[in-house]
């Protein structure tokens, strides 16, 4: 869970913090966040924008969330084959 909700806030405060810090122009069009825009490849609906910071923190849960788990489950199983338990 704490792995999940640090992923969450990390993009969640990258999110605004690139939306409060504006637009910057290139070639006369207005960009804003190129790479973190990138993570729309792989998460649905995400943008560099405040609802999409919110859609990002629920992804970066998920996948903290996940990530954690999987680290939990190794880390006990390894525990368990020293003769830790």
């Amino acid at each position: 869970m704490t792995l999940g909700f640090l992923s969450g806030a990390a993009v969640f405060a990258a999110t605004n913090w690139l939306v409060l810090k504006g637009y910057a122009s290139r070639g006369g069009t207005k960009v804003i966040g190129p790479h973190l825009q990138l993570l729309s490849q792989y998460l649905i609906g995400y943008r560099v924008s405040f609802a999409g910071s919110l859609l990002g923190f629920i992804y970066g849960f998920v996948i903290g969330a996940f990530c954690g788990t999987i680290i939990g489950l190794v880390y006990n199983k390894i525990v368990e084959l020293r003769g830790g338990r």
